[in-house]
């Protein structure tokens, strides 16, 4: 080996089976580097190669678990706990496969890793540097998933935009690992954009050349490049792009928009991005993609039968990516009912008792969502409320379920002070209260109650209806639960606790009998809801509502 590379985490990767995508953006954000990448891997997905997705995000944030969702929209959670990019969602929906910790990792991820190594000691005294030891732990962590011997391609998506200064760390992270890697071993696609100019009346490809001569200038050569265009691109505009910007001609990938991301697979297949990228990688196409059940699911969503509106009751719904697992297993519920469900916004800061009525009315059934503090807070009371007696059919989740056992102590039990301390530390009826675990502890960062945790679920009940099985595993985020000093008396006046943790007692789900639908649930169903496996919860609960309405 050369001298010059001795500082280098140098690995001869030839006979490593495991194949690497690397997915960058330019000209601007929010171009769907996500829906691409989970696009691709279902399509590698659908031809047999064993594929998952990863997030590397340039932020200083360990994880996105502190962040408002106003900031960066919905913070995802998965099985191990982690608390991660809302993308990693478009890659479990997409791909029906869980990921992990190791799928989602941030700047401030690596930074706090390097760090800790320094502080122990392990760089020998050697002054540490971004490069080579921060781009050696990107390196390390963008081949964890390969390494695992579990994926044959394993798809990374780099967060920002090229040229972004916080972004360079990756980038160059991204340049030194496709060469180590060596040819038909690591490839990289670019997404872009070409805006169409309506003064001109055409579309122009002067943003692309820029954002891929900015990306060769950091060394790297896009062997793929996705555009996407609010208009068809011509063969001569593609040819014009292939020739600009160093690519085949067959490299040259259309992302038109779509009515539906769950069209977008299909839109590349017809692009053949799937066989330009195993072509890269010098990989055998194998059986052509078995879509045969994608492509029923988006039948169904665009040819319903029924249609039902849903009244979504939450804080932050100004940004609809604050709720983005949740209008997405709507979706999938919606298509296994065959049923469009309209959903409807509503801010529940601006609800009161006298307003509900007016706000509410003509809804199919309501969903009071998530969310954290005492703002909108007795808004949300008041709409289970008017759920609960016009027999309108309700889901609440996690804070909502919280809203649902005050609503039901106040207005049932007749305690009207009855509260969370979440909101109100000096209530007198806590019937919502800080988890035992959670009251000695003062950093807020990965400290809630998070992952999945078992629920026995009771025979007889809704809940067990809907499941059809006794036990259950969900995903939680949360720091207060169901007080059990209050479950006896809030069980006689009608509120069945139907799911309880049963190793710590904690109370899960709740709902109410005699009732068109109505339940509660401590955790985040929406988070397992996928294209194959739509949520059982949501699939019953668009059932209601249909039935509800006839």
């Amino acid at each position: 080996m050369p001298r010059f590379l001795n500082n280098y985490n140098y690995t001869n990767n030839t006979m490593n089976q495991t194949k690497y995508i690397f997915v960058t953006g330019g000209v601007t954000s929010s171009l769907g580097k996500g829906i691409i990448a989970a696009s691709l891997a279902k399509l590698l997905q659908a031809r047999g190669y064993r594929t998952t997705i990863q997030k590397f995000d340039p932020y200083i944030n360990v994880d996105p678990g502190t962040l408002n969702p106003y900031e960066h929209g919905e913070c995802y959670v998965t099985d191990d706990g982690a608390e991660t990019d809302l993308d990693l969602g478009h890659y479990e929906r997409f791909l029906n496969v869980p990921t992990s910790q190791a799928n989602n990792v941030t700047t401030g991820r690596v930074y706090l890793s390097v760090i800790e190594k320094e502080r122990r000691g392990e760089f020998l005294g050697k002054t540490v540097q971004v490069v080579p030891h921060i781009t050696n732990e990107i390196k390390e962590r963008m081949q964890l998933l390969g390494n695992s011997g579990d994926f044959d391609i394993v798809i990374t998506e780099i967060g920002g935009t090229v040229g972004d200064i916080e972004s360079l760390p990756y980038i160059e992270s991204v340049r030194q690992l496709v060469w180590e890697l060596g040819e038909s071993n690591g490839i990289v696609i670019h997404l872009t954009l070409v805006p169409y100019l309506a003064a001109a009346g055409e579309l122009k490809t002067k943003p692309t050349q820029h954002s891929v001569k900015t990306l060769m200038e950091s060394g790297i050569k896009a062997d793929i490049l996705v555009c996407r265009t609010e208009h068809e691109i011509s063969d001569e505009l593609r040819q014009k792009l292939a020739l600009f910007c160093n690519v085949k001609r067959e490299a040259v990938i259309q992302s038109i928009d779509a009515s539906t991301i769950y069209e977008v697979p299909n839109l590349m297949l017809e692009e053949g991005l799937d066989v330009v990228a195993l072509k890269k990688l010098n990989l055998s196409k194998k059986a052509a993609p078995d879509l045969r059940n994608w492509n029923t699911f988006l039948h169904r969503i665009k040819h319903p039968k029924h249609t039902v509106s849903v009244g979504l009751v939450g804080k932050y719904v100004e940004l609809q990516d604050s709720y983005k697992s949740i209008l997405e297993s709507f979706i999938h519920a919606g298509a296994a009912n065959q049923t469009k469900v309209n959903i409807i916004s509503i801010h529940s800061e601006y609800i009161d008792s006298q307003s509900a009525a007016e706000q509410l009315q003509g809804l199919d059934g309501i969903l009071v969502a998530p969310g954290f503090g005492s703002r909108g807070i007795e808004g949300k009371i008041d709409t289970v409320q008017y759920a609960r007696e016009n027999n309108i059919p309700f889901f609440g989740i996690c804070l909502g379920m919280q809203m649902a056992v005050i609503e039901y102590s106040r207005n049932v039990l007749d305690l009207k002070d009855a509260n969370s301390t979440e909101m109100n530390e000096a209530t007198k009826n806590p019937v919502i209260s800080l988890m035992e675990a959670q009251k000695n502890i003062t950093d807020k960062g990965g400290t809630m109650r998070l992952g999945a945790w078992k629920c026995d679920i009771k025979e007889g009940t809704l809940a067990h209806q809907i499941y059809g099985k006794t036990q259950i595993d969900e995903r939680h985020r949360h720091r207060y639960e169901y007080n059990n000093e209050y479950k006896k008396a809030l069980e006689s006046a009608g509120l069945v606790s139907s799911g309880v943790n049963p190793e710590t007692g904690l109370v899960e789900i709740v709902e109410i009998k005699n009732h068109p639908f109505f339940i509660g649930v401590q955790y985040h169903p929406e988070y397992k809801s996928t294209v194959a496996n739509p949520h059982p919860i949501f699939v019953s609960f668009v059932a209601a509502m249909v039935k509800n309405k006839k």
